[in-house]
């Protein structure tokens, strides 16, 4: 074995599995009122969606990235360029499935003069009848696993199975989830967004939320903030706080799901907890700092630098 293929396989392989999204990206100096109409100083179409936008952050972090999930038939005239932009930050999207008769979903999003996004989304309902390749072929080499709680209804099988193998699964919470839901079983690490597990837990305070969700899953919990950082229960069910690093905003399209790529590398790297915590805030930060959604997403030399001259903040 060359010394290429013994770097190839010490690199970490990420299975991500989401929805393709086509975002419609617009620059507003206002989120414009009902009714009216508003001009937009920049506008750019790319490729989106909660976990192919993390997987290129991983994928600039220097992880491996096989993408799966729903995307669009012949409808879906996007498809070619969503394949190629993708393709063009190394990631492997063989196994993509074509869903005939839909059109892949598609967002418009306005992004204001604080950095802060606006997002209308529509996907269609049958994008969830879909079925994923096989585990054989998925899980082959994987490290880790990372997937949106929106994706449970063709994902949890898989995610299951990865489990018995004992494979992380890193679950995205961005929606509400049902306290009942199977994710929660098989994840090994669910991070979810405020506002999901706000709505999930029935809880406005986010430790208190984090507790009763704990009530139910083994699973390592956390939940970011946006400006305000993440919070998470250590090994003894106590609460711990990073702040997130403080950066001048420019578009926050795609920061969280920069947080969750990193995070899942990070964990399939063996890096500890707070270090991966810390690494994936720094990767989230550096993106804020940038237009083009998950396309300004940093480099890995970029977040070690940024890290090596940020001190750490940890809180309890």
């Amino acid at each position: 074995m060359n010394i290429h293929d013994q770097t190839r396989r010490k690199t970490p392989r990420i299975l991500c599995i989401g929805m393709p999204v086509r975002d419609l990206i617009f620059r507003v100096p206002d989120v414009p009122a009902r009714g009216s109409k508003e001009h937009a100083s920049e506008f750019i179409e790319i490729a989106g969606g909660n976990s192919p936008n993390a997987a290129i952050s991983i994928s600039r972090l220097g992880g491996r990235v096989l993408l799966t999930g729903p995307i669009g038939g012949a409808l879906a005239a996007s498809n070619a360029t969503i394949d190629d932009q993708f393709r063009s930050e190394g990631i492997d999207t063989s196994c993509l499935v074509v869903v005939d008769g839909v059109v892949t979903p598609i967002s418009t999003i306005m992004i204001d003069p604080s950095g802060e996004r606006t997002i209308v989304t529509f996907r269609d309902p049958k994008l969830w009848t879909v079925k994923l390749p096989s585990s054989e072929m998925l899980l082959a080499e994987c490290d880790a696993i990372l997937t949106e709680d929106r994706c449970a209804e063709f994902a949890t099988e898989l995610c299951a199975e990865a489990h018995r193998r004992g494979i992380p699964v890193i679950v995205d919470g961005d929606r509400m989830m049902s306290l009942r839901e199977g994710l929660l079983q098989v994840a090994s690490h669910i991070i979810f967004s405020a506002d999901a597990l706000h709505a999930t837990a029935g809880e406005s305070d986010d430790i208190a939320a984090l507790r009763k969700v704990a009530k139910l899953t083994s699973a390592f919990l956390g939940v970011t903030s946006g400006s305000k950082g993440v919070d998470w229960l250590d090994r003894q069910g106590e609460p711990q706080r990073m702040p997130a690093f403080p950066v001048h905003t420019v578009d926050t399209l795609g920061a969280g799901d920069a947080f969750h790529g990193a995070f899942t590398l990070a964990i399939a790297e063996g890096q500890p907890l707070e270090q991966a915590m810390r690494f994936a805030s720094a990767t989230a930060a550096l993106k804020c700092t940038r237009f083009g959604g998950a396309f300004g997403s940093p480099q890995r030399i970029e977040v070690d630098e940024f890290l090596a001259s940020s001190p750490a903040e940890i809180t309890t």
